[in-house]
């Protein structure tokens, strides 16, 4: 049986679920002798705020900062983002531990691959990832690789070139490039290369002193050659075909990165693998769409369900005495008739429960029969706003 269903059929609750990983943190930090961070995205969820931001560097800065010790392994799992996010997260880890090592389970691709190569050593799992690097930039509403955007550019150039005319729609959207934006494309890629380069030599080939075969001296020129070829194959996507695309173990050793296998010690690669678990699961069946975890600490983002409770005339508004709305869990659908009590009087519970019409939960977790856990703070935050007045429970 996998560690999926093994989880699924102890029927553990969300607070449970995040229980067990702090006590696998914990567990991982005695067999390791390490002291780990946990970065996790939901990787597919619809949420804007899934990919690397500048956000996760704050969140990251308080719960990292003046730690005692200086051994860091940073579980990283992202589709993504600001490569300039990467860049602080990086440099303020860098200033605080004296040895960081990056942990790969599931993916960490694009500005996750920069972060991942400033690190002494990355341990994988033969379910781990990076990608190739570039970094993610906004343009108009969309976050678009900068490589591809470049790439779609000049493939519209030379269209024109050779055939005079654009399609009306190719047209409308070349018309709004300005060369600005161009010159930031080219900067942001050239960015990316720039900051594996540094890091890899600095921090990833620290110990690198003598040749495999020949056993030469190590010099730094050295190591800065092998950091620009590294990090032009991780940027040559006409060699990778996608910007999505999964770098597993042997293609980043096939381009000369050392990794550490972490199946190969079966006591940890146990470990890893249900806190991978652990993190779906708290994906799956919540609202929960970023973890940030340590032994001592956790910090679950979660999204504000989209079905908000019915919009009252503010001249009103202060005089109700309970609000009934509807909520549709996102998982199965189903939908959740529920009454949220703005005044102390027990007849209203007797009258809407008769209903089958739900109280509002004393924690903002309503538990549909599926098994999804939907967060209601989101909608407690509007009824309290547009009311003026607290919730009872």
């Amino acid at each position: 049986m996998g560690l999926m269903n093994e989880y699924i059929e102890r029927k553990m609750s969300a607070s449970e679920l995040e229980d067990e990983l702090i006590r696998l943190i914990k567990e991982y930090n005695a067999k390791r002798e390490t002291y780990l961070f946990l970065y996790a995205s939901a990787i597919g969820k619809p949420i804007p705020d899934i990919s690397l931001t500048m956000d996760d560097y704050y969140a990251i800065y308080d719960m990292l900062n003046s730690k005692e010790s200086k051994q860091l392994d940073f579980y990283i799992e992202t589709p993504g983002g600001s490569g300039e996010a990467a860049e602080e997260i990086g440099r303020f880890i860098r200033s605080e531990f004296e040895n960081v090592n990056f942990l790969i389970s599931g993916e960490a691709k694009s500005a996750g691959t920069i972060l991942a190569l400033s690190g002494n050593e990355i341990l994988m799992t033969k379910s781990g990832s990076l990608g190739p690097i570039d970094a993610q930039m906004k343009i108009g509403r969309s976050m678009v690789s900068a490589y591809d955007y470049r790439e779609w550019v000049e493939e519209k150039r030379k269209e024109a070139n050779r055939t005079r005319a654009l399609n009306p729609f190719d047209a409308i959207m070349v018309a709004q490039i300005s060369p600005g934006e161009l010159k930031l494309v080219n900067h942001s890629l050239e960015f990316a290369k720039d900051l594996v380069i540094d890091w890899l030599a600095k921090y990833k080939f620290k110990e690198w002193t003598k040749t495999e075969n020949r056993q030469i001296p190590v010099t730094e020129a050295m190591k800065k050659n092998r950091a620009k070829e590294i990090a032009t194959e991780l940027s040559n996507h006409a060699r990778w075909r996608s910007h999505g695309r999964s770098l597993k173990i042997n293609d980043l050793e096939n381009i000369g990165l050392k990794i550490f296998r972490v199946d190969d010690d079966p006591d940890l690669s146990d470990i890893v693998y249900k806190i991978q678990t652990i993190t779906r699961l708290l994906f799956i069946s919540t609202s929960t769409y970023k973890i940030f975890a340590t032994e001592d600490e956790k910090l679950l983002k979660q999204a504000v369900e989209m079905n908000a409770p019915p919009t009252m005339p503010n001249q009103f508004a202060n005089q109700a005495k309970v609000v009934e709305f509807d909520i549709s869990c996102s998982k199965c659908g189903e939908k959740h008739k529920m009454y949220a009590k703005l005044v102390n009087d027990p007849n209203i519970d007797d009258e809407l429960q008769k209903k089958d019409i739900k109280p509002f939960p004393y924690d903002n977790k309503l538990l549909c029969d599926c098994g999804f856990e939907i967060d209601l703070s989101g909608i407690r935050n509007e009824i309290e706003t547009t009311t003026g007045k607290k919730i009872i429970i």
